[in-house]
């Protein structure tokens, strides 16, 4: 083999390291899905990745989503549904959050526990920020300002 080839066969080889490096690091992307919530007061979910897109819903503060697809600044997500949409990255954070998943009344209590009195309910599809966990109970806030216990089987 000449010093021609042999430095053609490294060139060759470390490009197709490279590119296995690509690939692998794009399919980890992918198959890992980022929890994030909704930061601002109300957000637009849309049907594609920009502001010409259709508005498909509007979800308020604390809205979680995982994210399983990032384009430019825009966030392919699925919600607690497994419904799929569209959001701008200035619009979520990595705060957690949770939303009610039960049909029905969720009790939120004043403390964790079922002792504890219960002081609101919320039907399915409430979301909240989580303040605190005490076992399987949730310390949580709605952006209203409401806080109370909830379940941990309640929410998503």
């Amino acid at each position: 083999m000449t010093m021609i080839q042999k430095i053609l066969y490294q060139k060759i080889f470390s490009i197709k390291i490279v590119l296995l490096l690509i690939i692998l690091l794009s399919f980890f992307q992918n198959v890992y899905a980022e929890r994030l919530s909704v930061i601002a007061n109300k957000a637009n979910i849309r049907s594609g990745p920009g502001p010409e897109y259709d508005i498909l819903w509007q979800v308020e503060k604390h809205y979680p989503v995982e994210v399983i697809q990032k384009r430019g600044l825009w966030y392919l997500f699925k919600d607690f549904e497994g419904d799929k949409g569209w959001i701008h990255m200035s619009l979520v954070d990595p705060v957690e959050t949770v939303i009610t998943i039960k049909e029905g009344k969720n009790n939120v209590r004043k403390g964790p526990g079922i002792s504890h009195e219960k002081i609101f309910c919320v039907e399915k599809g409430v979301p909240f920020k989580v303040i605190k966990k005490k076992g399987r109970w949730l310390k949580i806030e709605h952006a209203d300002g409401d806080t109370g216990w909830i379940y941990d089987s309640l929410v998503w």
